[in-house]
C-alpha cells in the first residue's frame, strides 16, 4: 500500500508490516494502524508512523539501549490482550520526547512502553506494574552516562 506522510513523504508499505494497536495510544485512541520505520537497523531509534493520520508519528527507542537494567512488569490483562506467551517474540519501545531546540534534554516514557507481539503484529501501550522505578520522562542521556560511565553528548 502507498501512504502519504507529513514527515517522510510518500511511502510504500507492505501489508505484513502493518502494526495494529486496537486500543491506540494514550491520547490517540482513535488511531489504531501504524508502521514502524527505521533509517538504520543499528540505530536505537525508530518511528511509529500512523497509517490513518499522515501528521502523526512518534519517535521510539529501544529502552535497553540506554537503560540496560530496564525490567518492566507487564500486567496479566495486557499480556492476555496481546496474546503473548513465554515463547512469543516481542518488542518493547519507549516513546521519546525531545524539547524544541534541546536534544540533550530528550526523555523516554519508561512507565508506559509500547509492547508488540511480533507474530500477531499487534501492540499495546501498557502501564508497568513496577511504576515506582520508572517515569514518563526518563532522561536518555543521563541514563546512558550512568550505564556506560561515559559523557554522552548530542550535537
Amino acid at each position: 500500500m502507498v501512504i502519504q506522510t507529513t514527515r517522510f513523504g510518500t511511502l510504500n508499505i507492505e501489508n505484513e508490516s502493518v502494526l495494529t494497536l486496537p486500543d491506540g495510544l494514550l491520547g490517540f485512541d482513535h488511531l489504531t494502524r501504524y508502521v514502524v520505520l527505521s533509517d538504520n537497523d543499528k540505530s536505537a531509534f525508530r518511528w511509529l508512523q500512523s497509517l490513518e493520520d499522515p501528521a502523526v508519528a512518534f519517535l521510539l527507542i529501544d529502552p535497553w539501549c540506554f537503560r540496560p537494567d530496564y525490567g518492566p512488569e507487564i500486567r496479566n490483562e495486557d499480556v492476555a490482550a496481546l496474546g503473548i506467551r513465554p515463547e512469543s517474540a516481542k518488542i518493547v519501545y519507549a516513546i521519546v520526547t525531545i524539547p524544541p531546540g534541546q536534544p540533550e534534554a530528550m526523555t523516554a516514557n519508561l512507565l508506559g512502553p509500547i509492547v508488540i507481539n511480533v507474530s500477531a503484529q499487534t501492540g499495546r501501550q501498557v502501564i508497568v506494574d513496577n511504576c515506582e522505578y520508572y517515569t514518563t520522562k526518563h532522561s536518555i542521556l543521563t541514563e546512558m552516562r550512568r550505564a556506560t560511565g561515559l559523557q554522552a553528548t548530542v550535537h
